[in-house]
């Protein structure tokens, strides 16, 4: 008997602002995909050649001996690497926007086996725009030391936040000093890291180790990588038998040479960081073509690659109807307009023509 059902039609190429997961794989990290596979069998889990290199091309970017991880995701990134840094009743101070709260299903509590996430409550503007603040961070550390509060232990931040602002040099170095006054150690969740160190427009170094950072979890599929996030241990302390943590659960690749290879075309002349800086300087154009478009309401200026905007209800559902997809989940009932390594200007120019009409229809 055969089905009657249709194939599943391939839709048209089209370039959305929901996430820059939606994005493809950059030309160079493929063709270091397509390398690795012509270049016959090779050792598993991680014994390969094209992860000796890329993980070796890590360390000199960052300037210092640190070890390398791979992991297929960010939320086992964020996950394990917490879990590496925490016992069960520690806690990680984090701001109330980061990731690790609000997007991870738990995982970090699940992997650590219960240690508690704190949010640091703030009034600044700083925590306005999703960052952690020190004064949020002292004030959950020394709130209380007795036994039977969980004894904070992890500071972690994002980077660039969810809300798309971005650490300063300065500001990391703050919270690091924070963190090490009280004998905390530092997380940075750098899932969209190099649009931060884009923006900065400093040696990445600056903003992780030489700043306090202990521990990086360096994003690359948001940046056009296939699949495959790195976890950097600076503390190489802290990274004692996190290879054993791999594997327990289930982040251990047998044919690991598929997911580092595609860093070795990232990290080469530099493409993660040309990517991000397209990425940013396609927000920087959204923005200008719609700031001042009747009825948008844009939240911030963008720092990284994204536009945070509120926008009328009516607008809305017009751009959902007219096949333009973006979120509106985050950022205080605003919508998020997400920009990617390849997103076009034309792209840009034509969603900004759409939403015009749409304004304009709507008032």
């Amino acid at each position: 008997m055969t089905s009657s059902a249709s194939p599943a039609q391939i839709p048209e190429p089209r370039q959305h602002f929901a996430s820059d997961n939606l994005a493809g794989i950059c030309p160079q990290a493929l063709q270091s995909l397509l390398d690795a596979n012509a270049c016959g069998h090779q050792p598993g889990y991680g014994n390969d050649v094209w992860t000796q290199r890329s993980t070796d091309m890590l360390r000199e970017l960052f300037q210092t001996d640190c070890d390398v991880y791979y992991v297929f995701n960010g939320t086992a990134a964020n996950s394990l690497a917490l879990a590496a840094m925490c016992q069960s009743y520690h806690s990680v101070v984090c701001s109330p926007y980061a990731h690790i709260e609000t997007d991870e299903c738990g995982g970090p509590e699940f992997f650590s086996n219960g240690s508690k996430l704190m949010v640091g409550e703030s009034e600044s503007p700083s925590a306005r725009l999703g960052k952690l603040t020190p004064d949020a961070i002292e004030h959950l550390v020394t709130r209380r030391s007795d036994i039977h509060y969980p004894k904070p232990k992890v500071v972690s931040l994002t980077q660039a936040t969810e809300l798309g602002t971005v650490y300063s040099v300065e500001e990391v170095r703050a919270i690091a000093a924070i963190a090490k006054r009280r004998q905390l150690k530092v997380h940075m969740d750098g899932a969209r890291f190099a649009n931060a160190v884009a923006t900065l427009d400093v040696h990445p170094s600056e903003i992780t180790w030489r700043a306090g950072v202990d521990v990086l979890c360096f994003g690359g599929t948001k940046n056009g990588l296939p699949v495959g996030e790195a976890v950097v241990f600076f503390d190489r302390e802290l990274s004692q038998d996190f290879a054993w943590r791999l594997k327990q659960a289930g982040q251990l690749a047998s044919k690991m040479r598929f997911i580092s290879a595609p860093w070795v075309g990232m990290l080469e002349n530099d493409t993660w960081l040309h990517n991000a800086r397209h990425a940013n300087a396609m927000a920087q154009r959204l923005h200008a073509a719609i700031r001042e478009l009747p009825g948008v309401q844009v939240l911030h200026p963008p720092q990284a690659n994204a536009v945070f905007a509120q926008l009328p209800r009516r607008v809305i559902d017009t751009m959902h109807a007219r096949g333009w997809q973006f979120y509106e989940f985050i950022a205080g009932g605003g919508c998020r307009l997400m920009c990617a390594w390849d997103t076009a200007p034309q792209t840009v120019d034509a969603f900004a023509a759409d939403l015009a009409g749409a304004c304009a229809q709507a008032s």
